[in-house]
């Protein structure tokens, strides 16, 4: 959730200007979400809330929103069980909101920015995992893969963005190294944040000639040129048709993420006028545009399948999709209560989902371009609101933007 934050408020930080009449509804989205994220953080200065639930059992159960009575056990991290990953994400989506606020409401953005140093304090303060801590409540499901030294990097980064603290900026260049900053991993998620703190601080350099930040510029070409097939640092995997594949369960959410870190970087390099070098080659603003508008034009429906994995878009979308709420009947058709194993005859059912969600990305194709559209294989069907917020991004920018 606070993933979705960040880059749903980078989205409108970058795009905003092409989102027209949708900017006030994006900047609810994230209100939305960081009333939620407040309440969360501000009990006490060393306390987090970080999940609402038990997963093992809410994942056994098929039912609606409506009908859920599975456990609301309550979950936190604390200096006791700490949980640097979940509290330095938490941070950056205060710090990123903040920005989005400035203008539009400056006592709320403050509030923000405030709550976000005092739990980036926290995060940084007590050092750990939060699946470590909680890993009996969080795994499998949430477990962090790719550790929490990203997270506290990319936190410090956005607060840095958003306050202009030089603290911050002495805090990066200090610890940089030790929270992976010169480690030149190819994967931008809600699990692994280096790429994107890279391409984030690459843009403080290009923007305001920062010389102390010019590592992350070469960073952040690294990245960019894993990307670029026939580059020396090529390191992307590719479908027959074209489409970015980083792995089998929801795939397209490093699609949209990468697209809009690619559209984020090209917008900078054409206002500072500098390019990207993969080895002898010249990477240039226009060839990131075309990658991103690739990846972007496949998900809506240009691919091999014809099959556009947006739901409710285009003639031929994904009917089945793995998702309790649009699988079930609503409570207007059926009043009556469905409990947590009866819905399992909707989800074993071969009918389309009563409830068509509208905008939903879901998981999408395999390495082959194929994709099954059934609600047992939630690796493609299922969808996450991580995969739609960096799409966001990527579709205003497109819809400024027809080159």
């Amino acid at each position: 959730m606070a993933f979705t934050t960040t880059l749903l408020a980078w989205s409108v930080l970058e795009f905003g200007s092409s989102m027209h009449d949708q900017i006030d509804n994006a900047r609810a989205a994230i209100r939305w979400s960081t009333d939620y994220l407040l309440k969360a953080a501000t009990s006490t200065p060393d306390t987090l809330y970080v999940q609402v639930g038990e997963a093992n059992m809410d994942h056994k159960c098929w039912e609606r929103p409506e009908d859920m009575d599975t456990p609301r056990n309550v979950y936190k991290v604390t200096p006791q069980d700490p949980g640097s990953d979940v509290a330095g994400e938490t941070a950056a989506a205060l710090a990123a909101s903040s920005l989005v606020f400035k203008e539009s409401d400056p006592q709320y953005s403050s509030k923000l920015l405030e709550a976000a140093i005092t739990v980036f304090n926290f995060a940084d303060t007590y050092r750990g995992s939060y699946s470590d801590s909680l890993n009996s409540v969080v795994c499998p499901f949430y477990c962090s893969y790719s550790g929490y030294h990203d997270e506290l990097l990319w936190g410090a980064s956005w607060i840095y963005k958003a306050s202009g603290s030089s603290s911050y900026l002495s805090y990066i260049q200090s610890n940089g190294h030790v929270l992976g900053a010169d480690d030149d991993a190819y994967s931008f998620s809600w699990d692994d944040k280096r790429g994107g703190a890279r391409v984030l601080l690459s843009k403080e350099f290009l923007e305001k000639n920062n010389q102390e930040l010019e590592l992350y510029k070469a960073h952040a070409d690294n990245y960019i040129c894993s990307l670029v097939a026939g580059s020396p640092g090529f390191q992307a995997q590719y479908t027959p048709g074209g489409l970015l594949y980083k792995g089998s369960a929801a795939n397209l959410q490093y699609v949209t993420s990468t697209s809009l870190l690619l559209l984020t970087y090209a917008k900078h390099l054409s206002l500072s006028s500098i390019r990207v070098r993969c080895g002898g080659s010249t990477v240039t603003a226009q060839s990131l545009i075309g990658l991103a508008r690739k990846q972007v034009d496949y998900i809506l429906g240009d691919n091999p399948a014809n099959m556009s994995y947006m739901v409710g878009f285009g003639e031929r979308y994904p009917k089945n999709i793995h998702h309790r709420g649009s699988s079930l009947p609503s409570i207007h058709d059926h009043p009556q209560r469905i409990s947590c194993n009866d819905g399992y005859r909707y989800y074993h059912s071969s009918a389309p989902n009563p409830n068509i969600l509208v905008g939903a990305i879901v998981g999408g194709p395999d390495r082959s371009d194929r994709f099954s559209d059934n609600r047992y294989n939630y690796q493609q069907s299922e969808i996450a609101t991580y995969i739609n917020a960096p799409l966001v991004g990527a579709l205003a920018f497109f819809s400024a933007n027809t080159i």
